[in-house]
């Protein structure tokens, strides 16, 4: 294939994918445009606040699980990473659009997306929503690193006029252009068929989409129930929500002290949790459990230690042995009292 045709092939094929970089590129850059210019979601403690957003990743995150949970635990550094990663999704979706810096824009879209697969790629209550925006993200950043942008792009214009830094190399492997590759099928053929089994290991980890039985934990609210111990008048336990939906907490109705038989000694109502104590909860992130108007709200990836004083329970005091907790749905969760 001579210098010629090979030029007029990444010409079509930056072409045909003009629509891609386009959605692709708006599908980034609208990240910024809701979250700084339409609201401000950026604020810390506010509503819609994109932090706690992050936090509703940690619960099933894979192999990232770590860096997030240090990120939610330090709430300045989250909200500097927070304006860091809008910066780039701004950068990177409008570059995209605009055709400039096309290929290394496209390893940009391809890093968003495998952190948005590994982060939240188990969420999504109907159609696995997080999980397809991150698997299309990184098959889409890969193929506009192939083609690079042709018509309508500023990389376009640049060659078109032939400045003399458009013939380096680096202008090849970050831009647009010809790359400097004599033979793409290897590269093209790894790529996909490691983007493909990234595809169905993840399906299958977050979702059981290849095998086995269908899961999603975006369905229904699941509370993990640790550290329950009585200490002279006071019940403490720590309470993790791991799943559910992200955009609608846990409303904690009902808490049941129960005996040995499952009698129950000291119950709190939904009027006596939503008025329940500030100060008896503990919050471990910035997703945090707190009094609602008729409930006890306990939002996706939120973790608390929660005290209950017992002391009007007197004698029967040393009878307690288990906790219950009630969802407005009607799920109980029970856990064994140290």
């Amino acid at each position: 294939m001579n210098h010629y045709t090979k030029n007029q092939s990444y010409y079509a094929a930056g072409l045909f994918t003009l629509s891609l970089r386009l959605v692709i590129g708006w599908t980034y850059f609208s990240a910024f445009w809701r979250r700084l210019v339409l609201e401000n979601k950026l604020i810390p403690d506010e509503a819609g606040y994109v932090g706690e957003k992050f936090n509703h990743f940690l619960p099933n995150a894979l192999g990232i699980k770590p860096v997030i949970e240090y990120l939610v635990t330090h709430p300045d550094t989250l909200q500097r990473s927070m304006m860091a990663f809008t910066i780039i999704e701004a950068i990177v979706g409008l570059f995209i659009m605009l055709g400039i810096f096309t290929r290394l824009m496209s390893i940009g879209v391809f890093s968003l997306a495998l952190g948005i697969l590994l982060g939240s790629g188990w969420i999504g209550t109907t159609c696995l929503d997080e999980w397809q925006i991150g698997v299309l993200g990184i098959a889409g950043g890969f193929t506009l690193f192939l083609t690079g942008s042709s018509f309508y792009s500023v990389d376009h214009y640049l060659l078109q006029h032939n400045f003399h830094f458009t013939h380096k190399k680096w202008f090849q492997w970050f831009n647009s252009g010809v790359l400097p590759i004599s033979n793409l099928r290897p590269l093209v053929l790894m790529g996909s068929i490691v983007i493909f089994g990234m595809t169905l290991f993840t399906n299958q980890y977050f979702h059981g989409g290849v095998w086995g039985t269908l899961h999603n934990k975006s369905v229904k609210p699941k509370l993990e129930i640790t550290n329950a111990l009585l200490r002279n008048s006071d019940l403490y336990f720590t309470l993790h929500r791991t799943e559910g939906v992200d955009v609608y907490g846990s409303f904690l109705i009902g808490i049941h002290l129960l005996d040995q038989h499952g009698n129950i000694l000291k119950e709190f109502n939904l009027k006596e949790l939503s008025e329940f104590p500030k100060e008896n909860i503990k919050n471990h992130y910035v997703a945090k459990v707190k009094s609602g108007k008729h409930s006890l709200i306990i939002p996706l990836g939120s973790k608390a230690d929660i005290k209950i004083n017992i002391n009007d329970l007197t004698a029967n005091k040393e009878k307690v042995y288990s906790l219950k907790l009630i969802d407005i749905s009607g799920i109980e969760w029970k856990a064994k009292i140290n």
